[in-house]
């Protein structure tokens, strides 16, 4: 796995891990990924993935994968299988460290009953919107349930036969009985405990009531042994809860919970609950449709794990929220992408060009290199011949002067092969350009000019007769105004114009055993990847992005 970097900048959460380990708090750090398995990851989870797994090995701890599955109602297998992949193929690995909250639900439960025991929880009768209203705002304070200050006795009841299965879905709830005047709406009295039937992916129908995240969360770090409970800054007015319980709980350890600032990337929903509304509504093709944040969908389009980390680890790990210029995220794919994706040729929307002078019936190979910056990846061959097709937008009938392709007259240079020269153009009845004659200098293959003429334009070019037919999708920003993208009636933000599928597209030969893992560049257009929705006899290619644009040098 390739390095981001030998020399991690520092950041408040390295310097506290720092000053906890020289102090002797802790004889090793542990972390978590805690996702919980309603959805499928996205690149705002990233930036957590990467500062949990990159802290644990920076300071030779470990961190742990874990899945917070409380909520069975929201959760599948699925999500678990897809994050287990996207996490492995960032290039983290667990080992046998992944765990499950399900796994501590006997533990979590005596938890319960130990506070209530204790005069710290009871059993609330109060419906859901009754318990909303009865929490307050943040000027006014809440009011007491009029169950709040049932019998120890009766709530354990209660809540042993809420456990057994005995009342309806949301007939009644646990809260932990903190105080409904505090002035953090989380302490006025949370929910802990809620009946639900619903059968959960790993324990089935064994439990009637489940934990809620924020009951389960500090107890699970708590057992696993985690020091440091890192989230982003959404759960920092639940630190205090967080506390409350590990304070009043008999919790094997003692984490602490530290808060940055979560990536809001330009232009992207980064919502699991809206994109899977996106999902829901098949506005996009699945979660990895290639225009979605996720991490499957950028995998699918081709980008690197690399420059998802390279991206990640230029942003700051901070306290203040902003928003990222998806452009910062396009460099970082490009510049790998430059050094290491191989060169091939490719025609989105062919013109024919018949060389009038070249034989007929002849077919020679082209040499080529695979790369122009990196002799290495060796050399292949293009099949060339008498009839080729170029890029339609390479001809001109009145070319401007700064115009450097083909036009009347005019003469440019196939990419590695000859010089050719447009003398006709043929027209269908409606007018359109369908078809060039051209020349060519026999003498010029492969980049020579005997009686040295300079020409300007280079286009790139393949053989008609060997040419394969190829499906492009380009793809462009989902949304179209970032400022709209967080508002409730987003779905009327999306880019009618993100996805374009041209299907007469032609393609080197070499493509057709083309990886869905390697993307490539067509040369002069962008870099692209096979689509896993290929055939044999149909490949399609997904553009990952475009070639450099003036973006590019904000972050050199």
């Amino acid at each position: 796995m390739n390095k981001v970097s030998e020399n991690q900048p520092t950041d408040f959460i390295r310097e506290q891990v720092q000053t906890d380990l020289d102090k002797g708090k802790y004889q090793k750090i542990i972390t978590r990924f805690p996702p919980e398995p309603n959805g499928f990851l996205h690149i705002g989870h990233v930036k957590s993935i990467c500062l949990n797994f990159g802290v644990a090995e920076e300071f030779g701890g470990e961190c742990h994968l874990r899945f917070d599955d409380t909520n069975p109602a929201k959760e599948d297998q699925i999500f678990i299988d897809a994050i287990k992949r996207d996490v492995e193929w960032l290039g983290f690995e667990w080992g046998e460290k992944v765990y499950f909250a399900s796994d501590n639900f006997n533990q979590l439960y005596s938890y319960a009953e130990t506070l209530v025991g204790e005069g710290l929880a009871y059993v609330d009768d109060l419906s859901s919107e009754e318990i909303r209203d009865y929490r307050g705002t943040l000027t006014e304070p809440g009011k007491d349930s009029p169950f709040r200050n049932r019998a120890v006795e009766e709530n354990l009841d209660l809540l042993r036969r809420m456990k057994s299965g005995e009342f309806k879905d949301g007939a009644r709830v646990l809260r932990a009985k903190i105080d409904m005047k505090a002035g953090n709406i989380n302490l006025r009295d949370p929910v802990i405990y809620r009946i639900s039937s619903i059968s959960h992916p790993r324990t089935g129908t064994l439990w009637k009531i489940y934990p809620t995240y924020d009951f389960a969360h500090g107890q699970t770090d708590a057992i696993e042994g985690i020091t440091h409970s890192l989230c982003t800054l959404e759960f920092e007015d639940h630190r205090p809860l967080y506390d409350w319980f590990i304070k009043n709980l008999p919790v094997p350890a003692k984490p602490k919970q530290y808060e940055f600032s979560r990536l809001n990337l330009e232009n992207t929903v980064l919502s699991k609950r809206r994109l899977n509304l996106l999902v829901e509504k098949q506005l996009v093709s699945g979660w990895d449709d290639p225009r979605m944040p996720t991490v499957s969908g950028l995998r699918r389009r081709g980008v690197p794990a690399f420059a998802i980390r390279d991206f990640i680890s230029r942003l700051s790990i901070g306290k203040s929220e902003g928003i990222v210029e998806s452009a910062m995220l396009d460099h970082c794919v490009r510049d790998y992408l430059n050094k290491f994706a191989e060169r091939r040729m490719a025609v989105l929307r062919p013109l024919k060009i018949v060389i009038k002078n070249y034989p007929k019936n002849k077919t020679e190979e082209i040499d080529a290199l695979n790369h122009p910056g990196d002799e290495s990846k060796g050399r292949r061959k293009l099949p060339f011949s008498r009839e080729i097709y170029v890029e339609r937008d390479d001809f001109m009938e009145s070319p401007p002067k700064k115009f450097y392709r083909l036009g009347p007259g005019r003469e440019v240079r196939l990419r590695f092969a000859y010089l050719v020269t447009c003398e006709e153009i043929i027209k269908n009845e409606m007018g359109d350009v369908v078809e060039l004659r051209c020349s060519y200098d026999p003498e010029s293959k492969g980049g020579n000019t005997p009686d040295g003429r300079k020409v300007r334009g280079t286009i790139q070019w393949v053989s008609a007769l060997h040419a394969i037919p190829a499906e492009v999708r380009l793809y462009e920003p989902l949304f179209e105004n970032s400022a709209d993208v967080n508002k409730d009636d987003f779905i009327d933000r999306i880019n009618s114009k993100s996805l374009q599928i041209i299907t007469d597209c032609l393609l080197e030969p070499s493509l057709s055993k083309a990886s869905c893992a390697e993307p490539v560049q067509f040369e002069r257009i962008g870099y692209f990847c096979r689509d896993e929705d290929s055939s044999e006899n149909n490949p399609i290619f997904n553009r990952t992005v475009s070639l450099r644009d003036s973006w590019d040098k904000k972050y050199k």
